[in-house]
């Protein structure tokens, strides 16, 4: 879902990262108020992990392949608006340094990734899970909000795409959302896998709706 340079024009670009960076301040102002010395190495340790798990494709169709977005697993374990911050750093890095996703396009992808993504999925997870601690919810809408969150996302991109006029819709909502609508599968399985995980083991680390 990484945007290249030359895919958004410059009015859609500068306008995406103008409101990136407009959410990525007020969400720094929220992290600080929330977050307690214990849960910013938390932050840190969640960033690094997504940025190794995006560098594992899996394959999809057609000889295609997905990689793990993040964007529900930093929200339901951190909260939205820090999950903002951690995919964020995650794409400036890969951006930077490995030429994922193009410089002119990085507030896109951090609009896409960041920030639609993780409060999508932070919300499907509020609205299905709530405050339960029954373990089968907690999957199933960990599950369901992995798979809308990067479908919405991916939706978003071909939204951005077609302002820009780089491709037309009947061409790009059709490849963007049947490609994603199976990558959205692996990211619920991936996400709801870790999360099923952290409930066992270190439960007080999957977020809790009510303290967003």
């Amino acid at each position: 879902m990484h945007i290249p340079d030359g895919f958004l024009d410059v009015k859609t670009w500068t306008t995406a990262a103008a409101v990136s960076a407009g959410i990525l301040g007020y969400a720094i102002t929220k992290t600080k108020d929330a977050l307690n010395e214990r849960q910013v190495p938390r932050m840190g340790v969640m960033a690094a992990f997504i940025f190794a798990a995006q560098m594992v494709n899996f394959p999809v169709a057609g000889g295609t392949s997905g990689h793990l977005v993040g964007g529900a697993l930093a929200a339901i374990t951190m909260g939205p608006w820090s999950a903002s911050l951690i995919i964020a750093t995650v794409l400036i890095i890969q951006c930077l340094f490995f030429q994922d996703g193009g410089l002119t396009a990085l507030g896109a992808n951090i609009l896409l990734m960041g920030i639609v993504a993780p409060f999508v999925a932070h919300w499907i997870y509020k609205t299905l899970v709530g405050d339960s601690q029954d373990r089968s919810r907690i999957l199933i809408g960990t599950f369901v909000a992995g798979w809308i969150s990067t479908f919405t996302a991916a939706l978003t991109c071909t939204f951005l795409i077609v302002v820009s006029g780089t491709v037309p819709l009947n061409v790009a909502l059709p490849a963007m959302a049947g490609w994603h609508a199976l990558i959205g599968i692996g990211e619920g399985l991936i996400t709801a896998a870790v999360i099923g995980y952290l409930t066992q083991v270190k439960s007080e680390l999957v977020f809790h709706p009510e303290r967003a």
